[in-house]
């Protein structure tokens, strides 16, 4: 595949430095060429806005829009390309007929996001004609999507009075739990939490549902997160909570970031005290030879895009009209999906990121092969 920009209006794909460029890139994203970046600009209503299209093999892309005041340019490029690759990995190893993508809006959504905004937005959407699918993202939520979807057939997570599934938080929770009940079963032979302390980064929609879940099952939770009304929350609902400034440097069972991602870092993976990580952010490890690090320490790592896929199996199953009860049986099944991806890794000798991205591929490759001989 070829990486290729789309000026959708008037927008620069590039700055001045040559390493935000799409094409030319210094990091390892180079190695990872996308159908599709698109970017658009609607001076009127202050939208900036990136989609990326890694792959279209197994169905339409699909991917959230994630709304945040990045930096620069090459920070939303760089953020954008990172999701959208992962996002077809995740569909490979959900088992759903959906290829990758992401969308980013840059700026702040407390203080620039509008109906008019949106609408641009959805516009744009529009104007890919199927080849992209949005859905909510960090950012963004149900009652955002229903405005987009007054612009543009192709979106998901709608609110239900609409004809959506509505917020898919308690999906993705749902299979992070899952990922991590199926990681302490590998690591300490029961997938019980009941007496761990797990330690909660981020609070907001999956991390509050991820702690609703963790209590339930007997966990001792620690949490944090910039946002204090997000903290605000979990300390009114849940007030066994132990709220701390940081989880990543306490002494726990098991770590689940569930806020931004690059938490991993070499200097992390050596200091970090948990024997599990296991959450709902994309891109843990800022480079992928961090596991390698994690491994050497004995510590489970769960692969981000296989704990997160619950949202995305509900949203594919809204496209598929699958009932509630259906789309939840399949999330619960990603227990079996980590069970099965820590047994490959342990029989072919190889790191459970590498076990994943071998079955992703797996499926993606079986996909050609059948498009080739039709």
């Amino acid at each position: 595949m070829t990486l290729t920009a789309e000026p959708v209006n008037s927008v620069a794909a590039h700055n001045s430095d040559d390493s935000a460029g799409v094409f030319d890139r210094a990091d390892y994203l180079r190695n990872y060429p996308h159908e599709q970046v698109s970017f658009f600009q609607d001076p009127e209503s202050g939208l900036k806005a990136i989609v990326a299209i890694h792959s279209t093999t197994l169905g339409p892309a699909l991917g959230g829009t994630r709304f945040y005041p990045y930096a620069d340019e090459s920070a939303a490029v760089t953020d954008v390309l990172r999701l959208s690759r992962g996002m077809t990995y995740k569909a490979a190893v959900a088992g759903v007929d959906l290829g990758g993508g992401k969308a980013v809006i840059i700026g702040d959504p407390a203080t620039v996001k509008s109906d008019e905004l949106l609408g641009a937005y959805a516009k744009f959407v529009q104007t890919l004609g199927g080849r992209y699918i949005t859905a909510g993202d960090v950012g963004t939520n149900s009652d955002d999507l229903d405005i987009i979807g007054r612009g543009t057939e192709f979106v998901v997570g709608r609110n239900a009075k609409v004809g959506g599934s509505g917020d898919s938080a308690p999906m993705t929770a749902l299979g992070v739990f899952q990922s991590m009940a199926a990681a302490a079963q590998a690591h300490w032979g029961s997938r019980s939490l009941a007496g761990k302390t797990v330690g909660v980064e981020g609070t907001g929609k999956v991390g509050y549902e991820l702690i609703k879940l963790l209590l339930a099952d007997g966990a001792s939770v620690l949490a944090t997160d910039v946002n204090a009304a997000a903290l605000d929350r979990v300390k009114t609902d849940f007030p066994s909570v132990k709220i701390v400034d940081s989880v990543i440097d306490a002494d726990l069972d098991v770590y689940a970031p569930c806020a931004m991602g690059a938490t991993l870092t070499d200097s992390s993976a050596r200091s970090i005290t948990a024997d599990v990580i296991c959450g709902a952010a994309n891109n843990q490890l800022t480079v992928p030879e961090v596991e390698a690090i994690l491994s050497e320490r004995g510590i489970t790592w769960v692969p981000d895009y296989v704990a997160n896929g619950g949202g995305l199996i509900q949203v594919a199953g809204e496209l598929k009209d699958l009932t509630a009860q259906q789309v939840k049986d399949q999330v619960e099944k990603i227990f079996d999906t980590v069970t099965e991806i820590f047994a490959k890794a342990k029989a072919d000798g190889i790191l459970a990121g590498d076990a994943a991205d071998a079955v992703a591929e797996a499926r993606i490759a079986k996909a050609v092969q059948s498009h080739k001989q039709n």
